[in-house]
């Protein structure tokens, strides 16, 4: 099976926007790291989107304006991704997200009871990665 997720570091936002209970993450170009089965090569492309989380509550106060994240926690129940966010994402339950920006020393923490990703267009190719082989390394 092929997986895709969103990598934080260097992923691009351009606001975050509350709506009553709903908090809302606009990516401007998140960066998508693409893995096919059985292939140790991964391709990067970017894509727009938006990450929702519903029943929302801000422990920090919200970063204004465009940001660069990089890196941080999405909670899903049980589960935490470091630094990623699984394609296709979206659960119902403790949900949640601390995210770090560059040039803020305050991450961004919020909780909620549920979370989904949307991502919207059609993603645009960046590169193509090959793992460095031993020779390279030495």
């Amino acid at each position: 099976m092929d997986t895709i997720n969103v990598e934080l570091k260097g992923s691009e936002i351009e606001s975050i926007e509350r709506d009553g209970d709903r908090l809302t993450i606009l990516f401007s170009r998140a960066f998508l790291l693409k893995t096919m089965t059985g292939s140790e090569e991964k391709t990067r492309w970017w894509q727009a989107g938006s990450l929702v989380i519903e029943g929302a509550e801000a422990r920090t106060p919200l970063p204004i304006g465009p940001q660069i994240c990089v890196g941080g926690d999405i909670e899903e129940n049980i589960y935490t991704y470091r630094d990623m966010i699984p394609i296709p994402f979206e659960s119902r339950g403790h949900v949640g997200c601390e995210l770090r920006f560059e040039g803020r020393p305050e991450p961004l923490i919020v909780v909620g009871t549920a979370v989904r990703l949307n991502m919207q267009g059609t993603p645009k190719y960046i590169e193509h990665l090959r793992p460095q082989s031993s020779i390279d390394a030495g």
